[in-house]
């Protein structure tokens, strides 16, 4: 019997890697695409810090006073090149930096030297040129604003020095001094919650993403491995083997798990370079232990989440195969197969976004009665602790699966597998004469 079984399962998955529309979309395109978009977003945002470093200011001086050439001094300082602008024409002066490669235009207006000496508010123009967008531009033309602003808490610094010469402006702005701590576990623990966001960010995203990913691959196969062999007229064969009906069903299933497994291994190595290339500036902190403040993986959250992970696997795969009894070829199985991924979407926006206990009460039951909400949230049992929920979750879906298998093994166990169909009728509007 085992070994009809284990014929079974490398007869499907050799026959689901065969079939190019599955290995294209499962597993080559994911480790291609997402390093594709990584290396793109990592090499614009190179391109954009070494932009930043080669800065070209011009810079209209309408006021010459002290003020304003301490300002140009301060350019100077900063290596950014100016570049002077002595005609007061504005029209020719824009058309000059969009023409050229100049980051940015200062106007400094009559009278800002004064006013600044006086106490008085002044304004400063700053004009960027729109070249077609970009990371790079848009980067460059902030960076302007950002040196100016430099500028100015450096005039804060000379006016609250003069006035408190004893004292700093870090004190007379900041008289507070703000310790940020989190509470994990019912405990006050010394480290800035943003600290914590930054290590448990990617894990929060990739795995439910991951998750739905897997249920959505393991789905589409199961599908396709009953309808294809309907479409090609081999299931008749099949079930005349001497083969238990159950075994060929465990067979199909345990076949897609592997090939799913593997695709979606696929898609988080190409999605989690992906991540990685923007995700750089998240602040983390390596000497924070997450063992000491109760956020390290136990054993039993690795169970409690492969369980959960696995009860999701056999009732998405029983639920496809079910479905595809009723198509006659692959694309009908697809079609009755598809419009379930919103269990899985719908769970996984939600798990990433919010905590569900915090979602008004009617939301929360819809999305617990989902089955495949609970593997996504036994994934945060290790920050979390809540265990009795993801046993609770486990239990569920073990339910719901022994009744999805039950009727799976049903149809297998009888002839409506051949002859079970499932026809949508075609509206057509015909225009009356």
């Amino acid at each position: 019997m085992l070994k009809g079984l284990f014929n079974i399962v490398v007869k499907e998955v050799k026959e689901l890697v065969r079939d190019p529309k599955i290995l294209l979309p499962m597993i080559i395109i994911p480790l291609i695409m997402f390093p594709l978009m990584g290396f793109a977003i990592q090499t614009s945002m190179e391109a954009a810090e070494e932009g930043i470093g080669k800065i070209s200011i011009a810079v209209m001086d309408l006021d010459g006073g002290p003020v304003a050439e301490n300002l140009r001094i301060n350019l100077t300082n900063w290596n950014v090149k100016i570049v002077e602008i002595d005609d007061p024409d504005l029209t020719e002066a824009f058309s000059y930096v969009q023409e050229s490669n100049l980051t940015g235009l200062i106007v400094i207006p009559s009278g800002f030297s004064q006013n600044i000496t006086e106490g008085k508010t002044s304004e400063l123009e700053v004009y960027a040129p729109f070249r077609g967008g970009g990371i790079t531009e848009s980067t460059s033309s902030s960076a302007v604003s950002s040196l100016v602003s430099l500028f100015e808490n450096n005039l804060i610094d000379q006016r609250i020095n003069e006035r408190f010469p004893e004292s700093n402006s870090t004190t007379v702005l900041n008289p507070i001094a703000l310790s940020e701590k989190s509470i994990i576990n019912g405990k006050g623990v010394d480290v800035n919650p943003e600290v914590l966001f930054g290590l448990v960010i990617s894990q929060s995203t990739i795995i439910p993403v991951g998750i739905m990913m897997l249920l959505i691959f393991a789905m589409q196969l199961a599908a396709t491995a009953v309808a294809s062999e309907k479409e090609e007229k081999t299931l008749e064969t099949l079930l005349t083997l001497p083969i238990n009906r159950f075994m060929i069903l465990a067979g199909k299933l345990t076949g897609s798990i592997i090939v799913a497994v593997v695709g979606a291994i696929a898609y988080l190595i190409g999605f989690s370079y992906y991540t990685s290339s923007f995700t750089g500036a998240i602040p983390t902190d390596a000497g924070v232990d997450l063992a000491a403040i109760g956020l390290a993986p136990t054993f039993l959250s690795y169970l409690l989440m492969g369980l959960s992970l696995f009860m999701a696997l056999l009732s998405a795969l029983a639920l496809a195969i079910s479905l595809s009894v009723f198509a006659e070829d692959v694309r009908g199985a697809q079609a009755l197969v598809g419009p379930l991924s919103i269990l899985f979407v719908f769970p996984m926006i939600f798990t990433i976004f919010t905590d569900i206990s915090a979602l008004p009460f009617p939301l929360s039951v819809i999305l617990l009665a989902i089955p495949f909400t609970h593997p996504m949230l036994a994934a945060r049992v290790s920050f979390t602790g809540d265990y009795l929920t993801a046993i609770g979750g486990i239990l569920y879906m073990t339910v719901f699966t022994v009744i999805v298998l039950y009727i799976a093994a049903r149809l297998f166990g009888t002839e409506k597998i051949l002859t079970a169909k499932l026809k949508f009728r075609r509206f057509s509007l015909r225009r009356k004469k």
